[in-house]
Protein backbone atom coordinates (compact mmCIF):
# COMPACT_ATOMS: atom_id res chain seq x y z
CA UNK A 1 0.00 0.00 0.00
CA UNK A 2 1.17 3.42 -0.69
CA UNK A 3 2.46 5.95 1.91
CA UNK A 4 0.72 9.45 1.54
CA UNK A 5 2.46 12.23 2.86
CA UNK A 6 1.88 15.47 4.23
CA UNK A 7 1.82 18.93 2.15
CA UNK A 8 4.33 21.01 3.53
CA UNK A 9 2.45 23.98 1.35
CA UNK A 10 -0.51 23.22 3.34
CA UNK A 11 0.80 23.25 6.87
CA UNK A 12 3.30 26.04 5.68
CA UNK A 13 0.27 28.39 4.95
CA UNK A 14 -1.69 27.24 7.42
CA UNK A 15 0.65 28.06 10.38
CA UNK A 16 2.33 31.41 8.59
CA UNK A 17 -1.78 32.71 8.31
CA UNK A 18 -2.43 31.77 12.26
CA UNK A 19 1.24 33.35 13.09
CA UNK A 20 0.60 36.53 11.21
CA UNK A 21 -2.58 36.94 12.49
CA UNK A 22 -1.10 36.83 15.77
CA UNK A 23 1.82 39.16 15.57
CA UNK A 24 -0.87 41.46 14.44
CA UNK A 25 -3.34 41.40 17.01
CA UNK A 26 -0.01 42.25 19.13
CA UNK A 27 1.24 44.54 17.93
CA UNK A 28 -2.48 46.48 17.46
CA UNK A 29 -3.11 45.61 20.89
CA UNK A 30 0.03 46.79 22.35
CA UNK A 31 1.04 43.12 23.77
CA UNK A 32 4.30 43.76 22.05
CA UNK A 33 5.54 46.35 24.53
CA UNK A 34 4.34 43.99 27.06
CA UNK A 35 6.09 41.13 25.88
CA UNK A 36 9.33 43.15 25.72
CA UNK A 37 9.13 44.16 29.33
CA UNK A 38 9.01 40.17 30.62
CA UNK A 39 11.57 39.44 28.42
CA UNK A 40 13.33 42.34 29.42
CA UNK A 41 13.23 41.08 33.15
CA UNK A 42 13.71 37.82 32.49
CA UNK A 43 17.28 39.14 30.47
CA UNK A 44 17.96 41.64 33.51
CA UNK A 45 17.71 44.01 30.67
CA UNK A 46 14.82 46.53 31.81
CA UNK A 47 14.84 50.43 32.40
CA UNK A 48 11.74 51.58 34.27
CA UNK A 49 9.47 54.01 32.99
CA UNK A 50 10.96 53.67 29.33
CA UNK A 51 9.73 51.29 26.29
CA UNK A 52 11.77 47.91 26.48
CA UNK A 53 15.21 47.59 24.51
CA UNK A 54 15.08 46.98 21.26
CA UNK A 55 16.96 43.61 21.79
CA UNK A 56 13.77 42.39 23.95
CA UNK A 57 11.79 42.81 21.07
CA UNK A 58 13.92 41.40 18.69
CA UNK A 59 14.12 38.09 20.88
CA UNK A 60 10.27 37.91 21.35
CA UNK A 61 10.23 37.80 17.33
CA UNK A 62 12.59 35.07 17.39
CA UNK A 63 10.65 32.85 19.68
CA UNK A 64 7.23 33.61 17.63
CA UNK A 65 9.56 32.36 14.53
CA UNK A 66 10.43 29.61 16.20
CA UNK A 67 6.89 28.58 17.61
CA UNK A 68 5.36 28.97 13.93
CA UNK A 69 7.96 27.38 12.73
CA UNK A 70 7.41 24.08 15.02
CA UNK A 71 4.13 23.99 14.33
CA UNK A 72 4.28 23.69 10.56
CA UNK A 73 6.95 20.90 10.83
CA UNK A 74 3.97 19.36 12.96
CA UNK A 75 4.52 15.31 13.06
CA UNK A 76 2.49 13.34 10.11
CA UNK A 77 -0.68 11.36 11.10
CA UNK A 78 -0.40 7.60 11.27
CA UNK A 79 0.58 6.11 7.69
CA UNK A 80 2.31 8.84 6.61
CA UNK A 81 6.24 9.50 6.13
CA UNK A 82 7.72 11.84 8.46
CA UNK A 83 9.96 13.80 5.62
CA UNK A 84 13.24 15.60 6.87
CA UNK A 85 12.90 18.05 3.73
CA UNK A 86 9.33 18.15 4.05
CA UNK A 87 9.21 19.40 7.48
CA UNK A 88 11.96 22.34 6.93
CA UNK A 89 9.87 23.54 3.51
CA UNK A 90 6.91 23.95 5.76
CA UNK A 91 8.63 25.28 8.04
CA UNK A 92 10.36 27.89 5.50
CA UNK A 93 6.86 28.28 3.81
CA UNK A 94 5.36 29.27 7.13
CA UNK A 95 8.02 32.27 7.43
CA UNK A 96 7.96 33.79 4.48
CA UNK A 97 3.29 33.92 5.16
CA UNK A 98 3.83 35.26 8.74
CA UNK A 99 6.92 37.62 7.66
CA UNK A 100 5.55 38.91 4.12
CA UNK A 101 2.21 39.55 6.16
CA UNK A 102 3.71 41.22 9.50
CA UNK A 103 5.93 43.51 7.34
CA UNK A 104 3.23 44.57 5.24
CA UNK A 105 1.35 45.21 8.01
CA UNK A 106 4.06 47.28 10.10
CA UNK A 107 5.23 49.05 6.86
CA UNK A 108 1.69 50.47 6.23
CA UNK A 109 1.24 51.48 9.82
CA UNK A 110 4.61 53.22 10.01
CA UNK A 111 3.61 55.36 7.13
CA UNK A 112 -0.03 55.84 8.82
CA UNK A 113 2.10 56.97 11.85
CA UNK A 114 3.96 59.46 10.09
CA UNK A 115 1.43 60.66 8.35
CA UNK A 116 -1.19 61.25 11.62
CA UNK A 117 -1.77 60.54 14.97
CA UNK A 118 -3.17 57.06 15.28
CA UNK A 119 -4.27 57.37 18.74
CA UNK A 120 -7.24 58.78 17.33
CA UNK A 121 -8.46 55.46 16.25
CA UNK A 122 -6.14 53.02 18.01
CA UNK A 123 -5.57 54.33 21.55
CA UNK A 124 -2.62 51.76 22.12
CA UNK A 125 -0.67 52.92 18.39
CA UNK A 126 1.21 55.79 20.34
CA UNK A 127 3.75 56.83 17.79
CA UNK A 128 6.98 55.40 20.29
CA UNK A 129 5.16 52.07 20.33
CA UNK A 130 5.09 52.02 16.49
CA UNK A 131 8.54 52.82 16.17
CA UNK A 132 9.03 50.22 18.85
CA UNK A 133 7.97 47.29 16.71
CA UNK A 134 10.10 48.75 13.64
CA UNK A 135 13.09 48.50 15.77
CA UNK A 136 13.52 52.41 16.07
CA UNK A 137 14.66 51.81 12.50
CA UNK A 138 13.83 53.73 9.18
CA UNK A 139 9.58 51.97 7.85
CA UNK A 140 11.20 49.67 5.32
CA UNK A 141 14.20 48.61 7.17
CA UNK A 142 12.01 48.06 9.90
CA UNK A 143 9.49 45.65 8.35
CA UNK A 144 12.30 43.85 6.41
CA UNK A 145 13.77 43.29 10.12
CA UNK A 146 10.39 41.77 11.07
CA UNK A 147 10.15 39.58 7.64
CA UNK A 148 13.91 38.14 8.37
CA UNK A 149 13.24 37.38 12.30
CA UNK A 150 10.12 35.44 11.23
CA UNK A 151 11.66 33.51 8.68
CA UNK A 152 14.75 32.53 10.58
CA UNK A 153 12.86 31.53 13.15
CA UNK A 154 10.38 29.76 11.74
CA UNK A 155 13.09 27.86 9.68
CA UNK A 156 15.34 27.22 12.93
CA UNK A 157 11.87 26.34 14.41
CA UNK A 158 11.05 23.61 11.94
CA UNK A 159 14.88 22.16 12.36
CA UNK A 160 14.79 21.56 16.15
CA UNK A 161 11.31 20.43 15.77
CA UNK A 162 12.30 17.70 12.93
CA UNK A 163 15.71 16.84 13.21
CA UNK A 164 15.94 17.17 17.75
CA UNK A 165 12.28 16.40 18.37
CA UNK A 166 11.52 13.46 16.37
CA UNK A 167 15.52 12.21 15.24
CA UNK A 168 15.69 8.40 15.40
CA UNK A 169 18.58 9.26 17.96
CA UNK A 170 15.75 10.72 19.98
CA UNK A 171 12.86 8.29 19.27
CA UNK A 172 15.52 5.79 20.78
CA UNK A 173 16.99 7.46 23.99
CA UNK A 174 12.70 7.51 24.79
CA UNK A 175 12.20 3.57 24.38
CA UNK A 176 15.42 3.08 26.27
CA UNK A 177 14.22 5.47 28.88
CA UNK A 178 10.53 4.18 28.79
CA UNK A 179 12.48 0.61 28.84
CA UNK A 180 14.06 1.51 31.89
CA UNK A 181 11.50 3.21 33.80
CA UNK A 182 9.14 0.11 33.60
CA UNK A 183 11.76 -2.50 35.20
CA UNK A 184 12.25 -0.20 37.96
CA UNK A 185 8.58 0.16 38.39
CA UNK A 186 7.49 -3.45 37.49
CA UNK A 187 9.88 -4.66 40.13
CA UNK A 188 8.73 -6.31 43.11
CA UNK A 189 10.74 -4.42 45.61
CA UNK A 190 9.21 -0.83 44.02
CA UNK A 191 5.80 -2.40 44.37
CA UNK A 192 5.98 -3.29 48.28
CA UNK A 193 7.69 -0.02 48.60
CA UNK A 194 4.99 1.89 46.88
CA UNK A 195 1.87 -0.28 48.47
CA UNK A 196 3.32 0.17 52.18
CA UNK A 197 1.91 1.86 54.52
CA UNK A 198 5.22 3.60 55.85
CA UNK A 199 5.31 4.90 52.86
CA UNK A 200 2.06 6.29 52.34
CA UNK A 201 3.16 7.94 56.25
CA UNK A 202 6.65 9.38 55.08
CA UNK A 203 4.63 10.82 52.11
CA UNK A 204 2.07 12.74 54.36
CA UNK A 205 4.67 13.69 56.53
CA UNK A 206 6.88 15.48 53.60
CA UNK A 207 3.79 17.26 52.57
CA UNK A 208 3.30 18.76 56.14
CA UNK A 209 6.74 19.94 56.66
CA UNK A 210 6.34 21.65 53.54
CA UNK A 211 3.04 23.29 54.20
CA UNK A 212 3.75 23.81 57.47
CA UNK A 213 7.60 25.26 56.25
CA UNK A 214 6.95 27.22 53.05
CA UNK A 215 4.36 30.09 54.86
CA UNK A 216 6.95 31.17 57.05
CA UNK A 217 9.41 31.55 54.04
CA UNK A 218 7.19 33.27 51.47
CA UNK A 219 6.90 36.32 52.93
CA UNK A 220 3.93 38.85 53.19
CA UNK A 221 3.50 38.70 49.69
CA UNK A 222 3.62 35.27 48.24
CA UNK A 223 1.57 34.30 51.31
CA UNK A 224 -0.89 36.75 50.61
CA UNK A 225 -0.91 35.19 46.78
CA UNK A 226 -1.20 31.85 47.68
CA UNK A 227 -3.87 32.77 50.14
CA UNK A 228 -6.07 33.92 47.64
CA UNK A 229 -5.51 30.77 45.63
CA UNK A 230 -6.36 28.95 48.46
CA UNK A 231 -10.19 30.73 48.94
CA UNK A 232 -10.77 30.27 45.14
CA UNK A 233 -9.50 26.99 46.11
CA UNK A 234 -12.71 26.49 48.42
CA UNK A 235 -14.92 28.52 45.90
CA UNK A 236 -14.12 25.73 43.06
CA UNK A 237 -14.41 22.39 46.04
CA UNK A 238 -18.18 24.40 46.27
CA UNK A 239 -19.18 24.56 42.96
CA UNK A 240 -17.64 21.14 41.73
CA UNK A 241 -20.05 19.75 44.24
CA UNK A 242 -22.92 21.98 42.08
CA UNK A 243 -21.56 21.58 38.70
CA UNK A 244 -19.35 19.07 38.03
CA UNK A 245 -20.82 16.09 40.32
CA UNK A 246 -24.65 17.30 39.99
CA UNK A 247 -24.56 18.81 36.73
CA UNK A 248 -26.30 22.23 37.62
CA UNK A 249 -25.15 25.04 35.76
CA UNK A 250 -25.19 28.36 38.46
CA UNK A 251 -24.06 31.56 37.23
CA UNK A 252 -24.88 33.30 40.23
CA UNK A 253 -22.56 31.28 42.96
CA UNK A 254 -20.76 34.96 44.06
CA UNK A 255 -24.14 35.40 45.77
CA UNK A 256 -23.15 33.13 48.18
CA UNK A 257 -19.73 34.03 48.85
CA UNK A 258 -21.35 37.57 49.36
CA UNK A 259 -23.30 35.95 52.13
CA UNK A 260 -20.89 34.64 53.98
CA UNK A 261 -18.58 37.43 53.85
CA UNK A 262 -21.32 40.00 54.98
CA UNK A 263 -22.58 38.00 57.51
CA UNK A 264 -19.23 37.21 58.80
CA UNK A 265 -18.88 41.14 58.67
CA UNK A 266 -22.01 42.49 60.02
CA UNK A 267 -21.87 40.39 62.71
CA UNK A 268 -17.67 41.27 63.78
CA UNK A 269 -17.82 44.78 62.54
CA UNK A 270 -17.63 48.00 64.51
CA UNK A 271 -20.05 49.24 61.96
CA UNK A 272 -22.74 49.52 61.42
CA UNK A 273 -24.42 47.34 64.53
CA UNK A 274 -21.14 46.93 67.05
CA UNK A 275 -22.35 42.91 67.45
CA UNK A 276 -18.77 42.08 67.73
CA UNK A 277 -19.13 38.48 67.87
CA UNK A 278 -16.64 35.97 68.07
CA UNK A 279 -14.48 34.93 64.76
CA UNK A 280 -14.86 31.24 65.01
CA UNK A 281 -18.70 32.07 65.97
CA UNK A 282 -19.06 34.66 62.57
CA UNK A 283 -16.98 31.92 60.66
CA UNK A 284 -20.10 28.86 61.72
CA UNK A 285 -22.75 31.85 60.74
CA UNK A 286 -21.68 33.25 57.59
CA UNK A 287 -21.34 29.30 56.36
CA UNK A 288 -24.64 27.98 57.96
CA UNK A 289 -26.45 31.56 56.28
CA UNK A 290 -24.91 30.75 53.00
CA UNK A 291 -25.90 26.88 53.37
CA UNK A 292 -30.02 28.30 54.25
CA UNK A 293 -30.06 30.79 51.38
CA UNK A 294 -29.05 27.80 48.96
CA UNK A 295 -31.83 25.90 50.19
CA UNK A 296 -34.33 28.61 49.80
CA UNK A 297 -33.35 29.81 46.63
CA UNK A 298 -33.10 25.73 45.13
CA UNK A 299 -36.50 25.80 46.28
CA UNK A 300 -38.72 27.27 43.48
CA UNK A 301 -36.00 26.55 41.14
CA UNK A 302 -34.73 22.76 40.86
CA UNK A 303 -36.92 21.59 38.26
CA UNK A 304 -35.66 24.11 36.12
CA UNK A 305 -32.49 22.63 33.69
CA UNK A 306 -29.61 24.34 31.67
CA UNK A 307 -29.82 27.78 30.55
CA UNK A 308 -33.09 28.27 32.62
CA UNK A 309 -31.33 27.74 35.35
CA UNK A 310 -27.92 29.23 34.73
CA UNK A 311 -30.21 32.75 34.09
CA UNK A 312 -31.98 32.76 37.52
CA UNK A 313 -28.92 31.85 39.16
CA UNK A 314 -27.10 35.00 37.61
CA UNK A 315 -30.01 36.63 37.91
CA UNK A 316 -30.26 36.19 42.23
CA UNK A 317 -26.31 37.14 41.82
CA UNK A 318 -26.89 40.29 40.11
CA UNK A 319 -29.85 40.86 43.15
CA UNK A 320 -27.68 40.13 45.85
CA UNK A 321 -24.60 42.18 44.52
CA UNK A 322 -27.27 45.32 43.98
CA UNK A 323 -29.13 44.76 47.38
CA UNK A 324 -25.35 45.38 48.83
CA UNK A 325 -24.73 48.27 47.30
CA UNK A 326 -28.03 49.96 47.42
CA UNK A 327 -28.36 53.52 49.61
CA UNK A 328 -31.80 52.25 50.90
CA UNK A 329 -30.08 49.63 52.66
CA UNK A 330 -27.33 51.62 54.45
CA UNK A 331 -28.39 51.48 57.46
CA UNK A 332 -27.92 47.34 57.22
CA UNK A 333 -24.93 46.99 54.80
CA UNK A 334 -23.47 49.62 55.61
CA UNK A 335 -23.65 50.49 51.50
CA UNK A 336 -21.05 51.12 48.68
CA UNK A 337 -18.60 51.70 51.83
CA UNK A 338 -18.75 48.13 52.16
CA UNK A 339 -17.73 46.88 56.47
CA UNK A 340 -14.09 47.37 57.79
CA UNK A 341 -12.05 46.07 60.68
CA UNK A 342 -13.58 42.92 61.17
CA UNK A 343 -12.79 40.16 63.50
CA UNK A 344 -9.35 38.21 63.16
CA UNK A 345 -9.14 34.67 64.91
CA UNK A 346 -7.79 33.89 68.29
CA UNK A 347 -6.33 30.68 69.09
CA UNK A 348 -6.30 29.63 73.03
CA UNK A 349 -6.54 33.22 73.53
CA UNK A 350 -3.87 34.51 71.36
CA UNK A 351 -4.13 36.61 68.18
CA UNK A 352 -4.07 34.29 65.09
CA UNK A 353 -3.87 36.85 62.61
CA UNK A 354 -0.47 37.38 60.80
CA UNK A 355 0.26 36.77 57.47
CA UNK A 356 1.70 33.70 58.30
CA UNK A 357 -1.23 32.84 60.12
CA UNK A 358 -4.19 33.40 57.71
CA UNK A 359 -2.06 31.10 55.06
CA UNK A 360 -1.99 28.26 57.79
CA UNK A 361 -6.05 28.71 58.32
CA UNK A 362 -6.65 28.77 54.81
CA UNK A 363 -4.45 25.66 54.56
CA UNK A 364 -6.25 23.88 57.22
CA UNK A 365 -10.04 24.92 55.83
CA UNK A 366 -8.64 23.52 52.12
CA UNK A 367 -7.73 20.40 53.30
CA UNK A 368 -10.75 19.50 55.20
CA UNK A 369 -13.25 20.87 52.38
CA UNK A 370 -11.21 18.57 50.19
CA UNK A 371 -11.43 15.68 52.97
CA UNK A 372 -14.97 16.27 53.33
CA UNK A 373 -15.99 16.99 49.21
CA UNK A 374 -13.69 13.74 48.49
CA UNK A 375 -15.92 11.38 51.13
CA UNK A 376 -18.72 12.68 49.92
CA UNK A 377 -18.59 12.28 46.38
CA UNK A 378 -17.31 8.24 47.04
CA UNK A 379 -20.62 7.91 48.89
CA UNK A 380 -24.46 7.11 48.07
CA UNK A 381 -24.70 11.16 47.70
CA UNK A 382 -22.09 11.43 45.36
CA UNK A 383 -23.26 8.53 43.23
CA UNK A 384 -26.26 9.98 42.94
CA UNK A 385 -25.07 12.99 41.88
CA UNK A 386 -23.22 11.94 39.17
CA UNK A 387 -26.29 9.31 38.21
CA UNK A 388 -28.78 12.98 37.91
CA UNK A 389 -25.48 15.18 35.86
CA UNK A 390 -25.57 11.92 33.57
CA UNK A 391 -28.97 11.63 32.71
CA UNK A 392 -31.60 12.74 35.33
CA UNK A 393 -34.34 11.16 34.16
CA UNK A 394 -32.69 7.75 34.49
CA UNK A 395 -31.65 8.73 37.37
CA UNK A 396 -35.42 9.47 38.50
CA UNK A 397 -36.81 6.32 37.10
CA UNK A 398 -34.04 3.96 39.13
CA UNK A 399 -35.43 5.80 42.25
CA UNK A 400 -33.19 8.51 42.76
CA UNK A 401 -34.82 11.98 44.26
CA UNK A 402 -33.40 14.04 41.81
CA UNK A 403 -35.15 17.44 43.79
CA UNK A 404 -33.71 16.52 47.04
CA UNK A 405 -30.26 16.00 45.75
CA UNK A 406 -29.69 18.07 43.99
CA UNK A 407 -30.85 20.68 46.55
CA UNK A 408 -28.49 18.70 48.85
CA UNK A 409 -25.48 19.97 46.47
CA UNK A 410 -26.60 23.73 45.94
CA UNK A 411 -26.22 24.05 50.10
CA UNK A 412 -23.55 21.90 50.32
CA UNK A 413 -22.10 23.99 47.39
CA UNK A 414 -23.05 27.24 49.14
CA UNK A 415 -21.79 26.50 52.17
CA UNK A 416 -18.24 26.03 51.26
CA UNK A 417 -18.65 29.80 49.19
CA UNK A 418 -19.58 30.84 52.56
CA UNK A 419 -16.44 29.70 54.31
CA UNK A 420 -14.86 30.83 51.56
CA UNK A 421 -16.25 34.50 51.81
CA UNK A 422 -16.04 34.84 55.59
CA UNK A 423 -12.26 33.76 55.41
CA UNK A 424 -11.85 36.10 52.90
CA UNK A 425 -13.22 39.19 54.56
CA UNK A 426 -11.41 38.74 57.77
CA UNK A 427 -8.30 38.49 55.61
CA UNK A 428 -8.93 41.28 54.39
CA UNK A 429 -10.24 43.49 57.33
CA UNK A 430 -12.82 44.49 54.89
CA UNK A 431 -16.06 43.30 52.41
CA UNK A 432 -17.42 45.30 50.49
CA UNK A 433 -20.23 45.64 47.08
CA UNK A 434 -17.26 45.17 44.22
CA UNK A 435 -15.31 42.18 45.74
CA UNK A 436 -18.63 40.10 44.84
CA UNK A 437 -19.28 40.60 41.08
CA UNK A 438 -20.46 38.38 38.32
CA UNK A 439 -16.89 38.52 37.63
CA UNK A 440 -15.90 36.05 40.48
CA UNK A 441 -18.57 33.46 39.59
CA UNK A 442 -16.88 33.42 36.05
CA UNK A 443 -13.22 32.87 37.66
CA UNK A 444 -14.31 30.09 39.46
CA UNK A 445 -16.62 28.43 36.60
CA UNK A 446 -13.23 29.09 34.85
CA UNK A 447 -11.41 27.20 36.78
CA UNK A 448 -13.58 24.18 36.97
CA UNK A 449 -13.70 24.00 33.44
CA UNK A 450 -10.37 24.45 32.87
CA UNK A 451 -9.15 21.98 35.35
CA UNK A 452 -11.41 19.42 35.03
CA UNK A 453 -15.44 19.20 36.30
CA UNK A 454 -15.65 16.65 39.25
CA UNK A 455 -11.91 16.69 39.47
CA UNK A 456 -10.48 17.61 42.52
CA UNK A 457 -7.17 17.66 41.60
CA UNK A 458 -8.16 19.64 38.38
CA UNK A 459 -9.59 22.66 40.36
CA UNK A 460 -6.18 23.16 42.77
CA UNK A 461 -4.23 23.17 39.11
CA UNK A 462 -6.85 25.38 37.64
CA UNK A 463 -6.66 27.91 40.56
CA UNK A 464 -2.82 28.11 40.38
CA UNK A 465 -3.30 28.44 36.34
CA UNK A 466 -6.55 31.30 36.71
CA UNK A 467 -5.64 33.25 39.69
CA UNK A 468 -1.90 32.65 41.07
CA UNK A 469 -0.41 33.05 37.47
CA UNK A 470 -2.05 36.42 36.53
CA UNK A 471 -1.11 37.31 40.26
CA UNK A 472 2.73 36.44 39.28
CA UNK A 473 2.70 37.93 36.52
CA UNK A 474 1.31 41.04 36.79
CA UNK A 475 2.40 42.48 32.89
CA UNK A 476 -0.18 40.68 31.08
CA UNK A 477 -3.10 41.81 33.70
CA UNK A 478 -4.81 44.37 31.14
CA UNK A 479 -4.83 41.17 28.56
CA UNK A 480 -6.48 38.33 31.64
CA UNK A 481 -9.76 38.41 30.44
CA UNK A 482 -8.38 37.79 26.45
CA UNK A 483 -6.26 35.14 28.03
CA UNK A 484 -9.01 33.67 29.61
CA UNK A 485 -11.10 33.31 26.32
CA UNK A 486 -8.38 31.84 24.77
CA UNK A 487 -7.92 29.70 27.30
CA UNK A 488 -10.94 28.20 27.50
CA UNK A 489 -11.38 27.85 23.23
CA UNK A 490 -7.87 25.90 23.06
CA UNK A 491 -9.09 23.58 26.08
CA UNK A 492 -12.62 22.99 24.73
CA UNK A 493 -10.29 21.88 21.20
CA UNK A 494 -7.34 20.01 22.43
CA UNK A 495 -8.59 18.62 26.01
CA UNK A 496 -12.33 19.29 26.28
CA UNK A 497 -12.84 17.40 29.96
CA UNK A 498 -10.05 19.93 31.30
CA UNK A 499 -6.31 19.73 32.35
CA UNK A 500 -6.99 16.96 35.05
CA UNK A 501 -9.93 15.63 34.15
CA UNK A 502 -12.09 13.18 37.06
CA UNK A 503 -11.74 9.11 36.08
CA UNK A 504 -15.31 7.41 35.39
CA UNK A 505 -15.99 6.15 38.97
CA UNK A 506 -16.05 2.44 38.57
CA UNK A 507 -17.10 -0.58 41.41
CA UNK A 508 -15.64 -3.52 41.57
CA UNK A 509 -17.21 -6.77 43.14
CA UNK A 510 -14.69 -9.02 42.76
CA UNK A 511 -10.72 -9.46 41.40
CA UNK A 512 -10.86 -11.33 39.00
CA UNK A 513 -9.16 -15.22 39.46
CA UNK A 514 -7.13 -16.62 36.49
CA UNK A 515 -7.65 -20.11 37.92
CA UNK A 516 -11.43 -19.33 38.21
CA UNK A 517 -13.15 -20.47 35.28
CA UNK A 518 -15.09 -18.59 32.08
CA UNK A 519 -19.06 -18.94 32.14
CA UNK A 520 -18.60 -20.69 28.82
CA UNK A 521 -16.27 -23.32 30.50
CA UNK A 522 -18.87 -23.80 33.53
CA UNK A 523 -21.95 -24.67 31.08
CA UNK A 524 -19.92 -27.14 28.92
CA UNK A 525 -18.84 -28.94 31.55
CA UNK A 526 -22.43 -28.95 33.05
CA UNK A 527 -23.61 -30.43 30.36
CA UNK A 528 -20.91 -33.17 29.72
CA UNK A 529 -22.34 -34.16 33.24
Amino acid sequence: MKTKTTSPLQNGLQAGVIFAILNIFFMLTGFNETAGNLVGRLLNNQVPNQMPATINLVVFMALMGLWCGSMAAKKPEEGERDQFTNAILAGLIAGIVAGLLTAVFTYITGNINAATDMRNYLPEMAPNYVNYYLFNQPILTGSLYNFALMVGGSLLGSLLARGVGRSAWRAKLNENVKASAQNVTKSSGFERLLNSKYSRYAMIALLAAVLILLPREWGPYWNYLMGTVGIYILLGVGLNIIVGLSGQLVLGYVAFFGIGAYTFGLLTSPQPHAIMMNFWLALIAGIALAAVTGILLGLPIMNLRGDYLAIVTLGFGEIIRILLKADLLEWFTAGPKGLRSLAQPTLFGKPFSSDVDYMYLIIIAVIISIFVANRIEKSRVGRAWLSIREDATVAQATGVNNFRYKLLALAIGAAFAGLAGALFASRNQFTGPEDHILMVSINVLCLVIVGGMGSIPGIILGSFVLKGLPEILREFEAYRMLAFGALLVVMMILRPEGLLPSSRPQLELFKPDSQAKTSEEVVEDAAHS
